[in-house]
């Protein structure tokens, strides 16, 4: 598809959030939600794809995220916000029904959304990430673990703060594509995990890098931090959580992810049959964290699939 990718601005609960969209709904909305480090651009070979096969795809920055508003400094980041202002969005575009397609902590809002609010739900896609019915606790994991490192207030800012943008957000691409959890041994911080001779991933080209930092030099750090590495012991708890529309979740077999044991053990208990009755488990045998980026075409054929599989009621 020719079509340039458009940009606005949406005046969504009192802040200004930039949304990406691309294609006309003549088969309906795709809601693309990113995680960290990732932003609107993450989704961009999805948007076009969808775009071309006859979707509308609308992928927000997430508030404090790329171009869109941070949130005033005091405020305490809120898994809430996240999928309040999904349902926020779709009714500034009039959207009645979207597919909501989420990546990293992009899927939480998009699980949360589905329960709150299934008649404006077509369908999830997760990319990665089960669904938590509560809290996830990291207290088996080494000191070094990097969640447990930036959620720490200050460590990360200054870990980060000793380097430009393009250098950390490089760094944490780097070190998120491999199948490894990052983990920082004594008298490292994170971003000694990586230097400048690691090469990037053969799929994330250096243009790729200039669009990210670009995005962070406008951003920073500061709510990327808060949400989610410092809101994660407030996810909301719903063990009783029902889905009442489909959802596919697609595994990277080398996504480090599905390692973490809370994760892992949901994986194999088939715990997410329990919340999730109409669920389709998809695994993609070189699959990184990054799976949309790193093999697109895979992405978008097992997303085309599941849209077709659920086509909007005649």
């Amino acid at each position: 598809m020719a079509y340039e990718i458009e940009h606005t601005h949406l005046p969504i609960r009192g802040l200004n959030l930039h949304v990406a969209q691309l294609g006309k709904d003549k088969l309906g909305t795709v809601v693309f939600l990113h995680g960290f480090p990732e932003i609107w651009y993450s989704w961009r070979h999805q948007m076009r794809a969808v775009a071309a096969a006859g979707y509308r795809a609308v992928a927000p920055d997430c508030r404090g995220y790329g171009l869109s508003d941070q949130p005033p400094e005091h405020e305490e980041a809120s898994w809430d916000d996240l999928a309040a202002d999904v349902l926020a969005i779709l009714d500034a575009l009039h959207v009645p029904k979207a597919f909501l397609v989420g990546s990293d902590f992009g899927a939480a809002p998009a699980y949360e959304f589905a329960l709150r609010h299934p008649g404006r739900t077509r369908g999830v896609v997760s990319l990665g990430i089960p669904f938590s019915p509560g809290p996830i606790s990291f207290d088996t994991m080494p000191e070094g673990f990097y969640i447990k490192r930036w959620r720490e207030p200050g460590r990360a800012e200054a870990d980060f703060g000793r380097y430009d943008v393009r250098r950390v957000v490089r760094t944490i691409y780097v070190l998120f594509a491999r199948a490894e959890i990052p983990v920082a041994k004594e008298g490292q911080e994170i971003m000694d995990l990586a230097d400048l001779s690691t090469p990037l991933p053969e799929w994330f080209t250096e243009e790729d890098l200039d669009a990210y930092a670009e995005l962070y030099e406008k951003s920073g750090f500061r709510y990327p931090l808060k949400m989610p590495y410092r809101a994660i012991h407030k996810i909301p708890n719903r063990m009783d959580a029902k889905f009442q529309v489909p959802v596919l979740m697609v595994m990277g077999e080398k996504d480090y992810c599905p390692k973490f044991p809370e994760f892992e053990a949901a994986m194999k208990s088939g715990m997410m049959e329990k919340f999730a009755p109409d669920l389709r488990i998809t695994y993609i045998p070189e699959g990184s964290h990054f799976v949309q980026e790193q093999l697109p075409e895979q992405v978008n054929e097992l997303l085309h699939g599941f849209f077709k599989d659920h086509p909007a009621a005649a």
